[in-house]
């Protein structure tokens, strides 16, 4: 996830351009008592829904969705409930019809999960990749590191 040699390899949740945060249930948890890895990746859609839908910064055009072509996730430690998940998000790579992000899950401050997800912008009736509006590519870069 990191090739940059000069960054850290365990990030922490002030290096990313964008944070949420989720609430943990206890719906969540499986027989081992911890949280289920499935419900990893609903947390990562958490953090790029709120920057692909922000109302200050609207990156989804009329006729346009964002679907995912690639989700690579790298279980790093346990989550437990009672709790809340911390999830950074930020911009690696923005090309013609996609944006690369680096993510990550955080609880109680301690890195429990990364990834790198591909998002591709679709147009909605021929259900093909949409190049981004340069509006959407000045956003994007804002959230680049």
């Amino acid at each position: 996830m990191n090739a940059d040699a000069s960054k850290p390899d365990q990030p922490t949740l002030a290096d990313f351009t964008a944070t949420s945060h989720d609430k943990l249930r206890y719906g969540d948890t499986d027989r081992q008592g911890h949280v289920n890895n499935a419900v990893f990746s609903t947390f990562l859609e958490t953090g790029r829904v709120e920057v692909l839908r922000d109302p200050e910064a609207q990156l989804t055009e009329d006729g346009r969705e964002w679907v995912i072509a690639r989700l690579a996730l790298d279980f790093v430690g346990e989550m437990h409930w009672p709790g809340r998940v911390d999830i950074g998000t930020r911009v690696a790579r923005i090309g013609r019809t996609s944006v690369g992000m680096d993510q990550a899950l955080f609880q109680d401050g301690r890195l429990v999960a990364r990834a790198e997800t591909v998002i591709v912008q679709m147009n909605d009736e021929t259900r093909r990749p949409e190049p981004l509006s340069e509006a959407a590519v000045a956003r994007f870069s804002l959230l680049q590191v």
